[in-house]
């Protein structure tokens, strides 16, 4: 596998990198699976709840709409002048009077780090860190505002005309082939050498690496201009690096914020209802937290408990990412949202207008009970 840097001729001949996608967002979430130590695995799971990294990578922009999160908007980028020196440039956004790309991964650092905060904290600061990584690596977040991240820039691609943030947001890693699991494979190439050289750098490193790409971009990039083949691949490149970059540089912040954390998972281990145990026969593991039977009507006072509850689905929607189901009434006037990820997703087709019986952790989302499910084994019909 050729190895790229940032040489000034590729960031003179690349263009505009606006957003990784939901493709890239996953390529570098599982990058970083890969580079992850034993312990901090296990504590990013228990976060997660189950949920894999790749899975989670895309919430950060699910919930762009919620108006609970509508102060998260400024969190994805920073706007600033061009021409700036690196000094000028580490001040411009120390002293930015709203929060930016930076500032919320210092926050999201620290709420990971802070031991008086709840699981589902936690949950949050993780998945909004394993996003934010990604978007400080990509140069269109480290740009001016002016063009609105490359939107107001027109350009021709594959003989149809586009703008540079929908070329970005996916067209170019289309235009590859490669699905996120390729990607990563693919992008993954950095020795030891450069995996601790890159997880040496600050994020400040990060986007300050972003910034000099997209100053050049602006140089480079004429609107209505064609990205031929030459330039296409070019781009290719960078995209390679910057995903590598913030895969690797992802894992480092995970391990130096988690390896040293306690993980128990005689506290955290959920059985599932089908689960087959033959009788008599000797468990060396730990025994799993016990789930309690409740009503649906109970779910609000259960937060944080593990339950075993049955009620009527009444209404599904899939939003990719997921498959939201409604039990006990329709939306918006459930008892219980039950969102499934992971293999849990395939009973979806045969569960609406079901009675169905769930076992998990009850948590909640905008002040309504909701449970998280990645296991299909967790629920029974």
């Amino acid at each position: 596998m050729r190895q790229y840097t940032l040489t000034a001729s590729l960031i003179v001949l690349t263009i505009a990198l606006v957003s990784w996608g939901q493709k890239g967002h996953k390529a570098i979430a599982t990058i970083a699976e890969k580079h992850l130590t034993t312990n901090t695995k296990n504590i990013v799971n228990n976060y997660l709840k189950g949920e894999t990294m790749s899975e989670a990578s895309t919430w950060a922009d699910e919930i762009s709409n919620d108006s609970k999160y509508k102060n998260t908007a400024s969190w994805h980028y920073v706007n600033l002048p061009l021409g700036l020196t690196k000094d000028q440039f580490t001040d411009y956004i120390i002293k930015q009077d709203k929060d930016n790309v930076y500032t919320a991964i210092l926050k999201a650092e620290a709420n990971l780090k802070d031991k008086t905060l709840s699981l589902e904290q936690k949950n949050e600061a993780l998945k909004f860190l394993i996003h934010l990584v990604g978007d400080a690596h990509q140069p269109m977040h480290v740009s001016r505002a002016e063009d609105k991240g490359g939107n107001n820039v027109q350009v021709r691609f594959n003989g149809k005309g586009t703008n540079l943030h929908a070329l970005w947001d996916g067209k170019l890693i289309d235009h590859e082939g490669f699905n996120y699991a390729e990607m990563a494979k693919k992008y993954d190439w950095a020795n030891p050498d450069q995996v601790k050289k890159w997880q040496a750098d600050s994020p400040m490193q990060w986007l300050w690496e972003s910034y000099q790409v997209s100053t050049q971009i602006y140089d480079e990039i004429q609107p209505g201009g064609n990205i031929d083949e030459a330039t296409y691949k070019k781009s290719i490149a960078i995209i390679h690096l910057r995903v590598a970059q913030a895969g690797v540089r992802l894992a480092g912040e995970l391990n130096k914020l988690l390896n040293d954390q306690k993980f128990n998972p005689a506290e955290k281990v959920t059985t599932p209802i089908s689960a087959n145990v033959a009788p008599n026969k000797p468990i060396n593991k730990p025994v799993a937290t016990k789930a309690i039977s409740i009503k649906l009507s109970d779910l609000k006072s259960s937060i944080g408990k593990n339950v075993i509850v049955t009620g009527k689905v009444y209404s599904l929607k899939d939003i990719k990412s997921m498959v939201l189901v409604n039990v006990g009434a329709a939306h918006p006037n459930q008892l219980l949202t039950l969102a499934l990820k992971g293999k849990a997703k395939e009973l979806a087709n045969k569960m609406n207008g079901k009675t169905i019986t769930i076992q998990g952790t009850v948590s909640t989302f905008k002040g309504r009970p909701e449970m998280v499910v990645n296991d299909p084994n967790l629920i029974k019909f």
